[in-house]
């Protein structure tokens, strides 16, 4: 192929190669994309394999599923336990996970309860979210530190939605029928869940969110605290309507439900404290949650503080299983954008947490799997009145402190759970609500430190800081579901905006090597005269394309605006030799869209006027599949098309 006038021919492939750099180096022939294949990859079957229909080869996926050995392997990819299971270590594991699982079932316990609180329903349906959703997430997840149940911000959320879809009369004075059925109606709401929208959750809007949240279960948890029978606030400035009500029912707080609260919160909170400080010394952490559960049940029972000082208790809790309920497919409109929110908070948590333990304790995480695993749970679980559930850090992290190993300690932690709905549950009739309120506060400890972590996140990037801090605010000021919205939309914002600030950097040959480095970064560059090698980071979609057009106008000298741009990169003399020929490398492209395809195809129309000769490199298949739809080909010939042996290497020389 023809290259800059008075250049030399390049030689055939079976002729040794004469060019000689000026700088000494040795570069190989050119090579087009065909003779590249023909001498390093296999030109024979990749056609061939191309040919074939996609259909085709799904259906031969699917026949091949089908038999015997197939039918094994989908077996063992939809029930871990079956991989799992043959190589656990029983001498070395199973004490562990046993201690792991009883410690953090005994914190099931009571904290279901509490969460219940928050999702507007009875205490026991926090003990049966405590146990399904466990039981079914120890089948089908791959976390091995994972641990599921309540989780705050969950209930929250959903005790949102059930107030306001499904609203308590106000009179409050139901017989235990029209409770039942109250109950059962708002329970029965939440059977589907989709997480295949929770990639969209940024880190910074995932840690927002839940430290937002924690000072909405926080305000939620005051009329309790201080015995104010107060109706649940709901909707935009829910927080602040919330605040208000509480202080002007201040004057007609319970003494008794205030005292319980300040002696619960002096017994948690330093509780707490104390097993975060002196978690590598203590053989377990110590359970808080359950002793204040059973000093105030046993003072509430010697003391008659319900019948006293109307202290408002548990009260019976109903023994065995609950009968599984089909949920009414007829609420599912009204119900769908509040469960949207709630599926992406759930994968998008237990998928992050997966991750985190993944990589500090070395094992992997199918997060297809994972996904699967939470559907199911909050699927199946729905049909036993649980409300939505997910994998919590408090848990999980209390799980690894106490020497859990494997998804087998969820099976221990879900014996805690049984024997409460069998045979314990008595035991709770006394416990004053006003502890569950205690409990879901001091829950909320490390939700609110997480905002200790803001000057960090300042330092690494100020977007991510700017993310944190417009969806806290909208959580906190608007709702948990519309800050949410706000968080993802503005994070996304950023990202498109970060792909409109890209720079085009100009290339040049680093001295003895075959390496191409942007020429800004070293004045140890070969420029040769008339070739200009660009390389342009980011998608080529409708919103780059103008950018894109100005860049290329500029260092190519087309256009009438091409002079008084900024300039980007290069030596002052760059524009001393008129450009005759351009590399564009593609790699950076990760896709294009049809705006984006047909500015390439202008820019070879306008090269082509002009004389110049345009080559792409290394354009993967979808950007290079997008440009030939658009008509790129009718511009250039296939010859044009090269590929770049790694990261600025180049193999094309002209």
């Amino acid at each position: 192929m023809s290259g800059l006038p008075g250049a030399r021919t390049c030689p055939g492939p079976g002729e040794a190669s004469d060019l000689k750099s000026p700088l000494g180096a040795k570069f190989r022939e050119p090579l087009t994309e065909t003779r590249f294949q023909q001498l390093f990859g296999d030109a024979e079957q990749e056609p061939e394999l191309l040919a074939e229909p996609r259909w085709s080869r799904l259906w031969r996926r699917r026949a091949s599923a089908c038999s015997g050995p197939g039918a094994w392997r989908l077996l063992l990819a939809r029930l871990p336990p079956l991989r799992w299971l043959p190589h656990y270590r029983w001498r070395a594991w199973l004490l562990g996970d046993a201690v792991a699982g009883l410690t953090v079932g005994i914190v099931h316990v009571p904290q279901g309860m509490a969460f219940a609180l928050l999702t507007s329903v009875p205490p026991v349906f926090g003990l049966y979210t405590s146990f399904f959703p466990v039981l079914i997430y120890t089948l089908l997840g791959t976390g091995r530190h994972l641990s599921t149940g309540t989780f705050a911000v969950l209930s929250l959320m959903t005790g949102s939605a059930v107030e306001r879809l499904v609203p308590e009369p106000l009179s409050g004075n139901l017989s235990g029928i029209e409770r039942e059925q109250l109950d059962a109606q708002r329970l029965g709401m939440f059977a589907l869940q989709l997480g295949v929208l929770a990639t969209f959750l940024s880190e910074p809007v995932v840690k927002a969110l839940t430290s937002g949240a924690a000072l909405h279960v926080l305000v939620s948890q005051l009329p309790s605290l201080l015995g104010v029978p107060l109706p649940r606030q709901i909707g935009c400035f829910a927080l602040f309507k919330t605040l208000a009500a509480v202080l002007t029912a201040l004057p007609s707080s319970s003494p008794a439900e205030l005292t319980i609260s300040a002696l619960s919160l002096a017994l948690l909170v330093p509780v707490k404290e104390l097993n975060v400080r002196f978690r590598d010394r203590l053989p377990t952490p110590i359970p808080g949650e359950i002793a204040m559960v059973l000093l105030a049940s046993v003072l509430c029972f010697t003391s008659s503080l319900d019948t006293r000082y109307n202290v408002q208790i548990v009260g019976l809790l109903p023994g065995g299983f609950p009968q599984p309920l089909l949920p009414s497919l007829a609420e599912l409109p009204r119900i769908l954008a509040d469960s949207l929110p709630m599926a992406l908070v759930t994968f998008a948590v237990s998928a992050s947490l997966a991750s985190i333990y993944a990589d500090k304790y070395s094992y992997t995480i199918d997060s297809n799997q994972e996904l699967l695993a939470h559907g199911v749970s909050n699927l199946v679980s729905s049909l036993f009145s649980c409300f939505p559930n997910s994998a919590t850090l408090a848990t999980t992290s209390l799980l690894v402190d106490a020497g859990g190993n494997t998804q087998l300690a969820g099976l221990f932690s879900c014996m805690v759970v049984l024997s409460v709905l069998l045979w314990l549950g008595p035991l709770f009739y006394y416990l004053p609500k006003a502890v569950l309120a205690c409990i879901n506060i001091s829950s909320m400890r490390q939700m609110f430190f997480q905002m200790r972590e803001l000057p960090q996140l300042w330092r690494i990037s100020r977007v991510d800081f700017a993310v944190w801090t417009v969806t806290w605010v909208a959580v906190v000021t608007l709702s948990v579901d519309l800050g949410l919205a706000v968080g993802v939309v503005f994070s996304m914002m950023t990202v498109v905006c970060r792909t409109q600030r890209v720079q085009c950097l100009a290339l040049g040959l680093a001295e003895g090597t075959e390496l191409y480095r942007p020429l800004r970064e070293s004045h140890k560059l070969l420029q040769v005269p008339g070739l200009c090698i660009l390389s342009y980071p980011a998608p080529l979609y409708f919103g780059t394309r103008g950018q894109f057009r100005r860049v290329l106008e500029w260092h190519l000298g087309l256009g009438e605006g091409s002079k008084e741009a900024p300039k980007t990169g290069g030596p002052p003399d760059a524009a001393a030799e008129p450009v005759r020929v351009v590399v564009l490398d593609c790699g950076g492209v990760t896709f294009a869209d049809a705006a984006g395809a047909r500015e390439v195809v202008q820019l070879a129309s306008r090269c082509q006027d002009a004389g110049i000769h345009l080559l792409l490199a290394q354009c993967n298949a979808s950007v290079l599949g997008t440009l030939t739809q658009a008509g790129l080909l009718d511009r250039v010939t296939p010859e044009q098309l090269f590929e770049l042996s790694g990261p600025k290497t180049c193999t094309v020389w002209v």
